[in-house]
Order: structure tokens, then sequence, then C-alpha cells
């Protein structure tokens, strides 16, 4: 279904008139089913901010056995286990597992790469990545302390939620709300980023002067419609819940994905990252990365984000009297990229698809040697920019810090999950 934000209401066809008319929890629902109300807001908060839908589901989710704990792998919230660094930080691509070697799913794959903030207090990011080859097999995952968005890179991904299912590609992006139970099945080595935020749901960006139209527009992000199945897990199904930054676990004789029908605003969703459209400079001077805002999380202080989703699309460049590659740049913010496909065109060396760079508050950042050359002599012509490439970045008014598992390979060289961690600068001088 098509829509931003919007007022949802989808039952399963095998089920007709599964959902209730004129009213929420009815003294008995049709086909003896049960109501269940999921708030993402506050039941106080202003309409245009209040999300909650109704599910209707075969058995509630509340029948289950107590949660324990269990290990959380490469996923921590300890943002105080490595020394500061403000250097510029790049990854080369994540390894992916071989199937042949380890099974892993999509949980098991989840690594924790830099963040900042408490689950806690409600205010913070973190910045994973996912590395799997096997899908989730009788059990789900459900995040009770923020929103994942998440940025495929290599291998589509199945995502069965309790709203329906969607097939997220690379070049889409989807993004599973606090509190939504989901599994993932893949088709093959897959990875991909992750960013989690605590306390504030994604929406889009205001467009101001742009007018009504522009950026992503909200008829292009596609929500799933209602599909169950009525299957009971005799062994045991399941649930892994993120709570507090640590992983727990119940488990429960059935398949939580039994919503025949449900309705509401409160649901995950899936976008296309070659539906948006581009505001660009047309005149002269290179424009700020926000023109390419896709979502943002805002914070309490107007204009900062928690985070924002911010794309570099392919595109025409036409500005005269212009250094049209990004500029030399100290920021405020914390900025996170990443790389879906192609060559990223302020750093064309080294920044490959599937890794990763961060360059935190205040540290000087800007395009290579080569770039800064071949782009202070290029002849100004219209030209496309970005062709056959995206990349992405995550950009926060936090200062993010780099976990012990991502750092260990600048000290030793030895962790599988990523061949290299290393500093760099762009001066010639000493560009050794």
């Amino acid at each position: 279904m098509s829509g931003f934000g919007n007022e949802f209401s989808s039952e399963d066809p095998r089920c007709p008139g599964s959902l209730p008319e004129g009213q929420n929890n009815p003294q008995v629902c049709p086909y003896g089913l049960y109501a269940e109300q999921l708030s993402g807001s506050a039941f106080t908060c202003p309409r245009p901010a209040n999300k909650r839908s109704w599910l209707y589901r075969i058995l509630p989710s509340v029948k289950h056995k107590p949660f324990t704990s269990v290990p959380c792998g490469d996923l921590t919230e300890n943002w105080n286990e490595v020394e500061p660094d403000p250097n510029q930080l790049r990854w080369l691509p994540f390894t992916i597992p071989k199937t042949t070697e380890k099974k892993v799913d999509f949980v098991a794959g989840l690594h924790t790469l830099c963040g900042a903030g408490d689950a806690k207090s409600r205010n913070g990011i973190g910045v994973h990545v996912y590395t799997c080859n096997t899908s989730m097999v009788d059990r789900c995952f459900n995040n009770s302390d923020g929103d994942f968005l998440i940025v495929p890179q290599q291998g589509e991904i199945l995502i069965t939620t309790e709203f329906g299912k969607m097939m997220v590609e690379p070049n889409e992006i989807c993004v599973i709300q606090q509190g939504m139970r989901f599994s993932v099945d893949v088709f093959g080595e897959t990875r991909g980023y992750i960013l989690e935020v605590y306390g504030a749901h994604f929406e889009l960006p205001d467009l101001g002067p742009i007018g009504a139209n522009g950026l992503a527009n909200p008829r292009d992000f596609l929500c799933p419609v209602a599909w169950y199945e009525d299957r009971k897990v005799p062994t045991g199904y399941t649930v892994i819940n993120k709570y507090q930054g640590k992983l727990f676990a119940c488990q429960q004789d059935f398949s939580p994905f039994n919503v025949v029908a449900w309705h509401g605003n409160y649901t995950p969703y899936k976008y296309n990252l070659k539906n948006f459209m581009v505001i660009n400079c047309v005149a002269f001077d290179h424009a700020d990365p926000s023109i390419f805002t896709v979502l943002t999380a805002k914070s309490t202080r107007p204009g900062v984000a928690i985070a924002d989703f911010v794309i570099f699309p392919p595109r025409w460049g036409v500005a005269d009297h212009t250094f049209r590659p990004p500029y030399y740049h100290r920021n405020c913010m914390s900025e996170f990229m990443g790389l879906i496909k192609g060559h990223y065109e302020a750093k064309e060396e080294g920044f490959q698809p599937g890794g990763a760079s961060l360059h935190s508050i205040m540290t000087p950042h800007g395009p290579d040697v080569d770039c800064f050359e071949k782009n202070s002599t290029a002849e100004l012509k219209p030209q496309r920019v970005a062709e056959g490439t995206m990349a992405f970045m995550f950009e926060s008014s936090f200062s993010m810090a780099v976990t012990k598992c991502l750092v260990g390979p600048l000290m030793t060289l030895s962790l599988p999950l990523m061949p290299l961690l290393y500093q760099y600068c762009h001066y010639p001088l000493i560009s050794k």
C-alpha cells in the first residue's frame, strides 16, 4: 500500500470481514481473533505525532514464556570501551561469512560499528552492519529500544512482519519501527547497513521554499498488506528482544506472524531510492548535502536531527565557476558514510561498496588530492554525476564513538569481520 504515515487498513483475503467495523476492540472479534494495540507514541501525543496500530491476531503476543538473557555477540551499546579518536576512519568492505564455514542469520550477523547516547533515556543512535548467509528459522527479532532503518548493500532480503511481507533489494531501504516483530530470509551471502534511533521516529523532512513536491515523495513509500500463518511450533519459536542495549529471548509454541487483519498509521515501510526527486544547484556553488535528505529523526532542537538519512544519487552537475565535488568541511555533526554500489565522486580510491567511513565532529574532511586536481582544471560543461552509484550518509548531532570489536583490526589485523581499518589523510605530502 502506498503512502507515508497514512491511516491504513488491511485484511488477509483468506478471512474477509476480519476487520471489526466501527470500533477497535469489540467484545468478540470476527473469527474469534484477539484485538491488540501496538503503540509507537504516548497516548497523549498531538495527533500529527500520534502513532498506533490495531492488530487482530489468532493468539495474543502476551502468550509466551519469560524472557532470559542471551549473548549479544557484536551488538553493543557500550560507547566507552575504546578511547576517543577524532581521526577520519575508513573501513574496507565487511566480510560476509561463507556458508561452507558457518551459517549466520540476520540477528547473529549484527555488528555495531559506532554510536552514542542511551536507549534507557530514549536519546541516541547506533550504527550497525549485518553480514549473513542463512535465513532465520522459527525465530524473530523485536527492537524495544528504537527504530531500524535497514540499507541492503548485497543480496535482497525478504522481511516477514506482523503486518505482512516486504521484499527489499539493494538500492531500496526499509524501516522497522520500535516494537515490531520481524524475521529475515536471505538468498545467499548478504550484507547491509542499519541506522538505529532511540526516542524518535523517522519522518519526511520539511520542504520549505522547495514547495509541495520534491525529494522523497510520500506516495513512493510502501507498506505491506496483511498476511498471516496459523502455525504451531511444538519445538519452540524464539522471540529475540533487544532491550536496553542487551538481547533477551523467550519461547512460545506458535508463529508470531498470526495477524489476520490490522489498521493504523504505525507500520513498517520500504522505499526505492531511484524514486528520489533530486534537487541541485543550477547556477553556481555546491549546495549543502541536506538537499539530499530522504528521512530525518528530529531532536527537540528545531532544525537539528538525531539522525538524517541522506543519499548521493545520480544527477546532473551544471554549476558554473564552481568546484563541483563536495567541498572541504568541518562539521558540528558526525558523518557516517556507506556505499551501496559504484564509486563515490570524492573518494574514488579505497571507499568501496560494502565499506564505510566515519568523519567525527569538527574533524576536517573533503575530496582526496586526485579529485581536487582533476576537478580544479576540468571543463565545466553539463555532466552526469554519480551515474551507476549510490552512496549514503547517516548524519547525526551525536558525537559517535567506535566500538571495540571494530577497532581491533587496527591493532591486530586478525578479526574476520573486517580485513582492515585504517586512518587516512588527503594531504599529498603525508599521503603515505
